[in-house]
């Protein structure tokens, strides 16, 4: 027993081991992607909802089919009672047992049935697409805090290399102005920008830190310090924006995106609901069918039936046919007629609203996209020359020709150029990622 729990006990510590492992990472795009969509309890609550409508599905389509039900019941009477196989008064305690079977079908219900059964399909084709619809959100969040973490990891870089080269002038300085070479107030400059340039590395390490957070939240998994992400290996000149127009994309996608034809579904469910209501008021038929027998402990005669004799004999059967005209309901069925014919008016506001926002949201985009690539190459020209002019100022201070300020303000202009070129890098990355997306598409960053 011993050592079966030392096993246990060790294998238990291989899999939190293991656990902790897959928890830490690192993690590239597909795989941060599939554990969001795993865990997502919005996704889940979805896919829930949609074992809901599969039910609601299966119990409309069993209106289409008879019922049937049997059953049974004993019990005793004591007092004067009729006796229910020779229906004469008695004082006697009476025992008895029921059977019976009931079965009924509608034979016509105005087309409600049929309604009814189209509109359960409806909504289970509607929430379909709201699943897609929500793995799509999720997969596209996924992909923008992704890139964030991507983004921040290289202004870390950024950071800790304007630190090295300030630290570098700093030291050089130090020794200058030791030897008397440069004043005081030159070494007093650089320390203050050293201090400065380690609290931007500490800021930029906080935001890496802080998307890395927000990214393991949106997957669901505990947050460790060595949580982390492969960055893929992606240019910017390997991408190229949508030839089409905003209009054209949304053309495309109007016709592709899971909340537009859930939007769509939701309408064509809501008109069935309106036919269902409209069928109330017609008349309907049923059909019925009932087997009756029982059995009595106490007949009087000169034989006493035995118990399958009594229910043989006391065996009825009965069909009928039962027409329901509706006259006046209560103003039941006006107002049901009333509700369902709103329902519809409210889908189709939601179905407008669902394109007005894809279209807001393509154009918005699209835009960003445009200005980020603008961006992006004003900012590559302006790196260029910034990297050059902090070039001439390094040799420039070495050789004494600028203070320290002018040659921070060099510095500090090409470290900036560096920082606004990388963020219209990943934004354009993401929004033309977006655009392809709306296009059909598959969203990666390979």
């Amino acid at each position: 027993m011993k050592k079966l729990f030392v096993s246990f006990a060790l294998i238990c510590g291989l899999l939190i081991e293991s656990r902790a492992q897959e928890v830490s990472g690192p993690y590239d795009l597909e795989t941060a992607v599939e554990i969001a969509l795993e865990n997502n309890l919005t996704l889940r609550r979805s896919q829930l909802n949609q074992v809901g409508n599969e039910a609601n599905l299966l119990q409309r389509q069993g209106s289409r089919f008879p019922t049937l039900s049997t059953g049974a019941s004993s019990g005793y009477r004591w007092g004067r009672s009729i006796n229910p196989v020779t229906n004469l008064f008695e004082t006697q305690r009476i025992g008895n047992i029921n059977l019976s079977m009931n079965s009924n079908l509608t034979l016509f219900a105005a087309g409600r049935i049929n309604n009814s059964v189209n509109q359960a399909k409806t909504d289970l084709e509607a929430g379909q697409f709201n699943i897609e619809a929500t793995e799509n959100t999720i997969t596209i969040n996924i992909i923008n805090l992704f890139i964030n973490v991507v983004f921040n990891r290289e202004q870390v870089k950024i950071a800790e290399n304007q630190l090295k080269t300030t630290q570098e002038q700093l030291e050089r300085t130090t020794k200058l102005v030791e030897a008397g070479s440069l004043p005081i107030s030159d070494q007093l400059d650089l320390q203050a920008q050293n201090a400065t340039n380690e609290l931007e590395v500490i800021n930029a390490q906080n935001a890496l830190r802080i998307s890395k957070l927000n990214l393991a939240q949106a997957m669901q998994i505990p947050f460790t310090e060595e949580f982390d992400v492969i960055e893929p290996q992606l240019e910017i000149n390997q991408l190229l924006m949508a030839t089409e127009n905003p209009v054209e994309i949304f053309n495309t996608a109007v016709e592709i995106m899971p909340e537009i034809l859930a939007a769509q579904k939701n309408i064509e469910s809501a008109e069935y609901g309106v036919k269902s209501a409209k069928g109330a008021f017609y008349p309907s038929l049923g059909i019925g069918a009932n087997i009756f027998t029982n059995y009595v402990d106490r007949v009087f005669g000169l034989d006493r039936p035995t118990f399958g004799e009594q229910i043989e004999n006391n065996l009825s059967q009965s069909v009928n046919l039962s027409l329901n005209i509706p006259i006046f309901t209560q103003f039941n069925n006006k107002s049901s007629l009333q509700r369902a014919r709103v329902q519809r008016q409210l889908a189709e506001v939601a179905e407008i609203e669902a394109k007005n926002q894809l279209r807001q949201d393509i154009e918005t985009i699209y835009n960003q996209a445009l200005a980020a690539e603008r961006s992006y190459q004003a900012s590559l020209t302006r790196v260029e020359s910034l990297e050059e002019s902090l070039r001439i100022a390094q040799q420039r201070f070495d050789l004494g020709a600028i203070n320290s300020v002018d040659f921070q303000v060099a510095q500090a202009n090409y470290f900036n150029a560096q920082s606004d070129l990388l963020n219209a890098k990943y934004t354009y990355i993401f929004r033309v990622k977006v655009l392809d997306f709306y296009l059909g598409n598959p969203i990666n960053l390979n």
